[in-house]
């Protein structure tokens, strides 16, 4: 695998993952996003494979979108397709594992949505909401994907 911290336009992956967010993606595609061109997947594709695990999947606000993107990333460079190959797939959830682990060691120790917002639960709507001034300063989500991000880089150079 050819791995570069930098995009084809001379970016910092870590960086071009918040600017995703920034231009309204959620969490999970803005960090699947900035590494797909990695693996040859094409930018729309990865955006509709990541698109429903923002909100911490579907706005039920468990894992958070940042790590399942990470986690979509860590499987297109360490997963397996044949469904026999248990190191392989072994091997794809350690990597994982170690990563949520590095994650949740930078964000107090968890890596559960509804925790970063301070909510007991989910709000129970499926609606996403509008993306304003107000929408982005009350959010953590930013660092959250930097870090998600800045936790692939260790991951991309140590495989």
């Amino acid at each position: 695998m050819k791995y570069s911290k930098t995009n084809s336009e001379g970016i910092l992956r870590t960086d071009a993952a918040v600017n995703n967010f920034y231009k309204g993606f959620n969490c999970s595609q803005s960090v699947a996003l900035a590494y797909c061109d990695i693996f040859g997947v094409e930018p729309e594709l990865m955006l509709l494979m990541s698109a429903s695990f923002g909100g911490g999947f579907a706005r039920l606000r468990e894992t958070c979108g940042a790590v399942s993107g990470m986690a979509i990333i860590i499987g297109l460079a360490t997963g397996m397709t044949d469904p026999d190959d248990q190191a392989r797939k072994s091997y794809n959830y350690q990597v994982v594992q170690r990563a949520v682990k590095l994650f949740e060691e930078e964000n107090g120790g968890t890596h559960i949505c509804k925790e970063f917002l301070g909510l007991k639960k989910a709000e129970g709507t499926y609606v996403a909401e509008a993306r304003t001034t107000e929408y982005y300063e009350k959010r953590p989500c930013p660092k959250l994907i930097r870090s998600a991000a800045t936790v692939l880089e260790t991951i991309l150079e140590e495989i």
